[in-house]
C-alpha cells in the first residue's frame, strides 16, 4: 500500500492567491505596470493632442533661439516649455516617445503622493485604490499624454504634502514654516506651467495663515507669514516677467501671459453647456465617493486637520474649474487629483465602498478610460497617418504654413514658419479673434505676402472664422497655389497646398508681438 504524501513528511505546496502576490509587489511597481498599462496606446504617437505638439514645437523652436511671445507665440507660461525641452532635444520621433516618458513618471509619482497622503488621513485601507483611480479617471480627460495638469499635478501634491499638519507644530518652529515657504513655491513653479492653479494656490496660502492663527499667533504675525507665503508663490513667475523685462519684451510678455486672457472671447451658449455636462459626468462619481468620505469617522484627532486641508482643495479645484467658464476635458485634471484623494476614506473604510463601489469604480475608471484613449486615437491619427503628411509636404525650400489643423509638422518637416502665430487655432479660431495680439486678416495677409512654400489646412470646423478662411482660399487662388493632395489624419484630411516653384520664402526674422492699437 502506497503511503499517503502526509505520513512522509511531503506536503504539497500551496500556491500564494493572486491578492497575496500583488499585496507582496512595491507599491510604485503596481502603480507603474498600471499607468503603462492604459497608457501604451499613445506611446510614441505625436498627434495624442493638439497642445502638446505645439509645446514639444515650441521648446524645439526655443532650443533654436526662438523667443516665446516673440518669436512664437502663445498665452501659457513659459515654464511650461522648458518642461519640455529636454524631450525636445532628442528632435522627432524620439523627443515624442520622451515626453511621454515625463508625463508617465510624473503620473506614476502623483498617484504615489495620493497614496501617501490617503495614509496621513487614516485612510490606509483606500490608499492603493485612490492611487489607481487616479491613474485611470485622468483617461477621460486627456490626461493620456502630456496635458500641463499632467505635470503641475505632481507639484501640486507635493506642495500638499509639504503643508500637512503634524503632531507638536508649535508657532516658532522653523521647519514647519520652511515646509510652508517650500509648499508655495511649488505652487509658484506650477504656475509657470499653466496658471490654472492658481484657485489651488490661493487655498494653500489662505489655510498656511489660517494655521499659523490656530497656532496663536498675532494678526501681525499672520499677516507677515502671508505676505512670504506669497512672496514665494510669485517668485518664479516675476522672475520670468523681469527677464523679459530685462531684454525689452517685457510689454509681449505680460500681454501673452495675461492680457490676452481677458480678451478671448467665450464660446457659444450650446457649446459651453456640452462641454460642462460632459466634465460634470467626468467628476460627478469622484465627488458623490468624496462627499461619502467626508461623514468617515476619525479615529484620531490629529487626522481632522488633515481632511480638512484635502477636502478644502478639492473645493478650490472645483471653484477654479467652475471660474475659468471654458471647459475643455483637461480643465477637469486639477480636480480628479483631490477628487481621487479624498474617494480613499469611503472605498477603503467603508464595507459598501470597499467590496462593491471600490472594484466597481476601478473597472469602470479603467476600461471607460482606455476607451476613451482608443477613441481620440482614432479620431485623432497616428504617426503613420503624421509621417505621410510630412513626406508630402516635404523638408524644403521655404515655409509653411499650417492655417488649421495641427502644428506638430512643423516639427517633422523642419520647415520655417511666416508668423509667430503657429498654434492654427489662433489665426483661424472666432473665439481668438482679438485676443492673440494683432488683428488674424491682416496677419494672414502679410504672411502670404512672404510667400510660403506649402499652405496646408483642414476642413472648415465648428468655431472657425469663416472670414479669415474665405481670404485664405481666395489668397491661394490669387498665389497660384496647386492642391497636392488630401491626406487623412484620423478622422479629418489635411489639404496641401504648394506655391509655384518660382518663389519661396526665406526663414522669418524675429518679429515682437504687440498689442494693436
Amino acid at each position: 500500500m502506497a503511503s499517503k504524501p502526509e505520513a512522509l513528511g511531503i506536503f504539497p505546496a500551496r500556491l500564494p492567491s493572486m491578492t497575496g502576490v500583488i499585496a507582496a509587489l512595491p507599491r510604485w511597481w503596481i502603480l507603474l505596470f498600471a499607468a503603462v498599462c492604459v497608457r501604451a496606446l499613445t506611446f510614441g504617437n505625436p498627434v495624442v493632442d493638439v497642445d502638446e505638439q505645439f509645446y514639444f514645437l515650441t521648446a524645439q523652436r526655443m532650443l533654436e533661439g526662438a523667443l516665446p511671445y516673440v518669436d512664437i507665440w502663445d498665452r501659457k507660461p513659459v515654464g511650461l516649455f522648458l518642461l519640455y525641452a529636454p524631450a525636445a532635444a532628442l528632435g522627432t520621433p524620439w523627443g515624442i516617445l520622451g515626453y511621454q516618458m515625463m508625463a508617465l513618471a510624473s503620473v506614476v509619482l502623483t498617484a504615489m503622493g495620493i497614496a501617501r497622503l490617503a495614509e496621513r488621513a487614516g485612510w490606509e485601507r483606500g490608499a492603493l485604490v485612490a492611487a489607481l483611480l487616479y491613474i485611470f479617471v485622468i483617461n477621460f480627460a486627456d490626461g493620456q499624454g502630456g496635458q500641463a495638469p499632467v505635470f503641475y499635478n505632481l507639484a501640486t501634491i507635493t506642495a500638499m504634502g509639504l503643508a500637512l499638519p503634524r503632531a507638536g507644530d508649535t508657532r516658532g518652529d522653523h521647519r514647519r514654516i520652511g515646509r510652508g515657504m517650500l509648499a508655495m513655491l511649488l505652487i509658484g513653479i506650477a504656475l509657470q506651467i499653466k496658471y490654472s492653479v492658481v484657485f489651488e494656490g490661493l487655498f494653500l496660502g489662505l489655510w498656511l495663515m489660517w494655521r499659523e492663527w490656530r497656532l496663536s499667533a498675532s494678526l501681525a504675525h499672520v499677516a507677515k507669514r502671508g505676505a512670504g507665503y506669497a512672496g514665494m508663490a510669485m517668485l518664479p513667475t516675476l522672475i520670468a516677467g523681469g527677464a523679459y523685462y530685462a531684454i525689452g519684451h517685457g510689454d509681449a510678455w505680460a500681454y501673452a501671459n495675461f492680457g490676452s486672457i481677458f480678451e478671448r472671447r467665450s464660446d457659444p451658449p450650446l457649446v459651453l453647456l456640452v462641454a460642462f455636462l460632459k466634465l460634470a459626468l467626468m467628476l460627478t462619481p469622484l465627488l458623490i465617493v468624496s462627499a461619502l468620505s467626508r461623514r468617515m469617522p476619525v479615529d484620531d484627532a490629529a487626522e481632522r486637520p488633515v481632511r480638512a486641508l484635502y477636502f478644502g482643495w478639492l473645493i478650490a479645484a472645483v471653484v477654479g474649474l467652475i471660474a475659468f467658464g471654458t471647459w475643455f476635458s483637461h480643465y477637469a485634471l486639477p480636480v480628479m487629483l483631490p477628487a481621487s484623494l479624498c474617494c480613499a476614506g469611503f472605498l477603503g473604510g467603508h464595507p459598501t465602498g470597499r467590496r462593491i463601489v471600490a472594484p466597481l469604480l476601478l473597472i469602470v475608471a479603467a476600461l471607460g478610460g482606455e476607451f476613451t484613449v482608443w477613441s481620440a486615437y482614432r479620431h485623432r491619427g497616428d504617426a503613420e497617418e503624421l509621417e505621410t503628411l510630412a513626406r508630402a509636404i516635404g523638408h524644403g525650400p521655404g515655409c509653411l504654413y499650417m492655417h488649421s489643423g495641427v502644428s506638430i509638422p512643423y516639427s517633422y518637416t523642419d520647415r520655417c514658419a511666416l508668423s509667430p502665430w503657429v498654434y492654427p487655432s489662433h489665426l483661424s479660431r472666432e473665439r481668438e479673434n482679438g485676443a492673440v495680439g494683432v488683428d488674424q486678416l491682416a496677419e494672414v495677409r502679410r504672411i502670404f505676402t512672404r510667400r510660403p512654400a506649402i499652405v496646408a489646412m483642414r476642413p472648415a470646423y465648428s468655431g472657425e472664422r469663416l472670414a479669415v478662411r474665405t481670404l485664405v482660399m481666395r489668397l491661394l487662388r490669387l498665389g497660384g497655389y496647386a492642391l497636392k493632395g488630401r491626406y487623412p489624419l484620423g478622422d479629418t484630411t489635411i489639404a496641401v497646398y504648394a506655391a509655384p516653384v518660382r518663389a519661396v520664402a526665406a526663414p522669418a526674422p524675429r518679429l515682437a508681438v504687440k498689442r494693436p492699437s
